[in-house]
């Protein structure tokens, strides 16, 4: 999809807005540097009123996940640090938990995505013309004479369009599943009742899902056992302080 900044009702041309995104973006690059920032997609339910639950134990919901892998342990370690955030921890061994999480996680197959890209075309201008006094020499009595000479300011280059293009890319969609149950055994048949669930996914070049994992775990901490009635999209900073932090580990 071709993204462009929005315009005002009376922009006065395409090539005004297109410029002055680019200033914008030039602005920020040049006070906060280039940051590099994941979109992440966040869609999470929770029940209106749910109990009190602040323990947990931790499981895969994949069967094809082996709880023993250094994968899933370092996937499951994020996980309890995100949860912290949240005021929940990790029952202790032969304790009763509150609740029962699963976690799932897994890279998606190469897909094809063709973006529209646009690149300004500048045209070289003359510099201004203004005039400056400048001595010329003196009289017969030694006094400076002056005069008013031309000076030509230097050449600049302005925007005189874009040129728009399609690229296409290679990209992985890398994905998160939470999902909070309580710990106890189903009634008539009917499994556990759902307290929670969050999914979190980004979509990028890169297939290396463990370097991308701390980056999807650290979005969902604000929004376990929230609802965001539908999916919406943030931005994270790859070298946020919640990235840090899940991280770190507990």
């Amino acid at each position: 999809m071709k993204t462009d900044c929005p315009s005002a009702r009376f922009a006065r041309s395409r090539v005004g807005s297109r410029a002055s995104c680019l200033l914008s973006i030039a602005g920020v690059l040049a006070l906060g540097g280039c940051a590099s920032t994941t979109e992440v997609k966040i869609d999470s339910l929770s029940k209106p009123k749910p109990d009190a639950a602040v323990s947990y134990q931790i499981h895969s919901a994949n069967p094809a996940v082996d709880e023993n892998s250094l994968r899933y342990k370092e996937a499951a370690s994020l996980v309890r640090t995100a949860l912290s955030g949240k005021g929940l921890y990790e029952a202790p061994a032969g304790t009763k938990a509150d609740l029962v999480v699963d976690l799932d996680y897994g890279l998606g197959p190469p897909q094809m995505k063709r973006e529209t890209v646009s690149e300004p075309v500048y045209i070289a201008l003359p510099g201004a013309v203004h005039y400056e006094t400048v001595q010329v020499g003196t009289d017969r009595n030694g006094r400076p004479v002056y005069q008013a000479v031309a000076v030509q300011d230097p050449p600049r280059n302005e925007i005189a369009g874009f040129h728009d293009y399609e690229v296409t890319s290679v990209v992985y969609e890398k994905r998160l599943h939470l999902s909070a149950r309580e710990n106890k055994p189903g009634e008539e048949g009917r499994p556990p009742s759902e307290i929670w669930t969050i999914d979190a996914t980004s979509e990028g070049q890169s297939h290396d899902l463990r370097k991308n994992l701390p980056i999807l775990v650290a979005a969902t901490i604000d929004y376990i056992g929230t609802d965001t009635h539908g999916q919406k999209t943030i931005t994270v900073k790859d070298a946020s302080s919640d990235v840090a932090f899940v991280k770190k580990g507990l």
